[in-house]
């Protein structure tokens, strides 16, 4: 006689939380500086591309002589106080920014509450090392400008925008 092995749904369930086990300790076990890409190789995509994503945050770096030029196109809608500026490291800078928006409307007997939010965080790998010593950023018409002083020092820091 035959028996055959008929897995359940709680079988799957049970290798599910294991991957998922092992995946955590993975994450856990790693750390998140590994995942930055090395400024001789700026040209690696650290994650697949998103076909979904609605805006994409556009950002050009120009290496001149005596500082490294950061310029990104913001979201629109995105105020100068929602943005914050970190060196992670002398060749990482993260730029992020959240927005959240309230709007309430009462008329003739109907009432309308919309909340609308988001962030977005882009690091990105500069070709030298800079210093928040000296560097500035400003924000003009949805265009935020960053000039960063080149360094061969190691420092870490935010970034202060006009």
């Amino acid at each position: 006689m035959v028996r055959w092995y008929y897995r359940s749904i709680f079988d799957e369930l049970e290798d599910m939380r294991k991957y998922m086990e092992s995946l955590s300790r993975q994450m856990s076990d790693t750390s998140p500086m590994v995942l930055l890409p090395s400024p001789a190789l700026s040209t690696i995509k650290m994650l697949p591309k998103q076909r979904d994503v609605l805006y994409v945050l556009r950002v050009d770096v120009a290496n001149t002589k005596r500082e490294v030029v950061v310029t990104a196109d913001m979201i629109p809608g995105v105020l100068k106080k929602d943005i914050t500026l970190t060196l992670i490291d002398p060749v990482t800078l993260r730029i992020s920014c959240e927005r959240r928006d309230e709007n309430r409307e009462e008329k003739d007997g109907y009432f309308l509450w919309e909340r609308t939010f988001g962030s977005m965080i882009r690091i990105i790998p500069l070709p030298r090392a800079v210093s928040e010593e000296g560097s500035r950023a400003s924000f003009r018409e949805g265009i935020l400008e960053i000039h960063l002083k080149k360094s061969e020092k190691e420092t870490k820091g935010k970034i202060p925008i006009d």
